[in-house]
């Protein structure tokens, strides 16, 4: 609830911490107020000061230091991303398996599980189909589009199996593994730190009427403090590394829709090697943004939700050419011959952690560099990812029971890029390998590989096919790249105005708009897409952290719910009449959360 801080109401109160509680101390009900002051009038009406002025500046110094001095930037950040892959390599990959752990657990707990996301009596405001179509749309849809083809065919030629010698790169025998790993980059682990975020805001928002901001994640370990600097400090965090992910999906994102444009005929765009020119990103950025802008100020229940439709039907489309008019029997193998290694494997590789022995060339140093290179590359990007995905998951959850929730984030949008990466990757492995496609698909750059794959199925029987085809995909995929835009624009709002979904002004919306495509087209012309992987590594450190504390704090919170419901406490901020967690005696108020 924004509003005044309320000091004197809860100085001197220990409200601020959770202890351990005896056996014989009556628990009370949770907190369910959190004031964070916002400006009434003028410019910021309505917004956090504290948060949405440090944000703005860092995001444009950012952009600023990148564009005018690009030779350093790119440096500094090259020497960064060297050090944190370096030595918090083991953290990525341990915090996101706990992740998955904290999901599993969630959804197998009895009573957790039947815990409404809202009041008692709400209901879902969105139908599965449309809560399907935005949550996968907004969480992987665009990178979706550039890997399903291209991760399957590079990591035919590399994966740690090959360079141990149990594989032969290239070779049949390094199909499966190609498609295990790519299973383990898109699958279970990247929904499950979309789930955490999702459902920790969610919770705390609809079933305690705290704000829908990051902050309020962390209440049951640090209660009103959450009010001061120190959730200020988080919502920042969590502002700068949505910006920094969803700018990721889109340097992808106009690599690939450059490329498109190209094959329907608006040349011009790319250089020699097919990568997007200083004209082609600003031209695809213009494009991107100026339909993420409107639809942004047009609300989630308008411009986002039919967006989320339309891209959901195309790619059902899509996908069903893939799978009738591909190699339909080698994808249907892939599928499950490589779900049923990711599986058996899943727990040994979401906790393996390659060291390297600091001798280039060696295979130490050759696995360690892969792990850099894909699953903490990935690791970082779906963290970062996480705060716009998980408060965006959370607006359209409200209703559901935790158990839906994290089946539904965790399982369905996970099988549906498995049956992409199968159709599609193994299309292209199948034309490839059976040596028809000579060398085609292989060769084209990674954003690319989809148009030339449909191009040399469909160019036989008709240019216009072909071409037709290729139209398809670019309206898919700025469909894609602008339901994640606006979705960020709308985010980041909503974080800046402590967590109120209503609208906001006009300036704001494109404010972050046109700083979301001033950090993709900085990045890009200073260093390309490597230069946005590396910013995006760094900024999602931090959130990391704040993402482990915030399972911590979610599992706490349920636990003690549970015990709520036992002893007939109330859980929910309707039936928490005057006594609430944050006035309650210090003694009881302390358990509370």
């Amino acid at each position: 609830m924004a509003g005044p801080t309320g000091t004197d109401r809860n100085e001197g109160l220990e409200t601020t911490k959770e202890h351990a509680v005896s056996n014989d101390e009556k628990i009370s009900p949770p907190l369910t107020e959190l004031n964070i002051n916002t400006t009434t009038g003028g410019f910021y009406n309505g917004f956090s000061i504290a948060v949405t002025v440090p944000a703005k500046i860092i995001i444009s110094v950012i952009v600023v230091w990148a564009i005018f001095w690009p030779i350093q930037s790119g440096a500094i950040l090259t020497g960064l991303n060297g050090f944190i892959l370096q030595n918090f390599a083991a953290w990525y990959t341990w915090v996101v398996a706990f992740f998955i752990v904290v999901c599993l657990a969630l959804a197998a707990w009895p009573a957790a599980g039947r815990l409404n996301l809202g009041l008692d009596d709400d209901q879902p405001e969105f139908t599965r189909f449309s809560w399907f179509s935005m949550m996968f749309g907004a969480g992987i849809g665009v990178g979706m589009l550039t890997w399903a083809v291209a991760e399957p065919v590079t990591h035919l030629g590399t994966t740690p199996e090959s360079i141990m010698g149990l594989t032969t790169p290239g070779g049949a025998d390094n199909v499966a593994m190609a498609f295990k790993w790519s299973f383990l980059h898109w699958g279970f682990s990247a929904w499950a730190c979309y789930a955490v975020c999702g459902l920790s805001l969610a919770y705390f928002s609809y079933r305690r009427g705290l704000p829908l901001t990051i902050r309020s994640g962390l209440t049951p370990l640090f209660g009103q403090r959450l009010s001061g600097p120190l959730g200020h400090v988080i919502d920042i965090v969590a502002v700068v590394a949505t910006i920094l992910g969803v700018a990721q999906t889109l340097g992808f994102g106009v690599d690939q829709l450059v490329a498109g444009l190209g094959r329907i005929g608006i040349g011009g765009l790319a250089d020699a090697d097919g990568a997007a020119t200083t004209t082609g990103i600003v031209v695809a950025l213009l494009v991107i943004m100026g339909l993420s802008t409107l639809s942004a100020l047009s609300g989630v229940g308008k411009g986002i939700k039919w967006l989320s439709n339309i891209n959901m039907v195309l790619s059902i489309i899509l996908l069903g050419f893939l799978i009738i008019f591909g190699a339909t029997w080698f994808g249907f193998n892939a599928m499950f011959t490589g779900l049923w290694h990711y599986v058996v494997a899943l727990p040994q590789m979401s906790v393996n952690v390659f060291r390297s022995d600091g001798v280039e060339g060696s295979e130490a140093f050759l696995l360690a560099q892969w792990q850099g290179w894909w699953p903490v590359f990935y690791w970082a990007w779906w963290i970062a990812f996480a705060p716009f995905v998980g408060l965006f998951l959370a607006r359209i959850s409200r209703g559901r029971t935790v158990r839906e929730f994290v089946l539904g984030a965790l399982i369905v949008p996970a099988l549906m890029c498995f049956v992409w990466f199968s159709w599609a990757g193994g299309t292209a492995i199948d034309l490839e390998m059976n040596g028809s496609a000579n060398g085609v698909i292989f060769d084209a750059a990674n954003g690319d590989k989809i148009f030339a794959m449909t191009e040399f199925m469909l160019a036989p029987i008709g240019d216009w096919l072909a071409w037709g085809m290729a139209a398809l995909i670019v309206v898919l995929l700025l469909t894609f790249l602008v339901t994640s835009a606006d979705s960020a624009v709308l985010i980041v709002n909503t974080i800046n105005a402590a967590g109120d979904e209503g609208p906001k002004s006009r300036p704001h919306v494109l404010f972050w708009g046109v700083a979301l495509a001033m950090v993709v087209a900085g990045l890009l012309i200073s260093g390309g897409t490597t230069a946005i992987q590396t910013a995006m590594v760094i900024g999602a450190l931090p959130f990391s952290v704040v993402m482990a504390l915030m399972a911590v704090a979610l599992l706490k919170a349920i636990y003690n719910d549970t015990r709520r419901e036992k002893a007939g406490v109330p859980s929910t901020h309707d039936k928490i009449e005057g006594v609430t967690g944050n006035d309650a005696p210090a003694g009881l108020s302390a358990s509370s959360n």
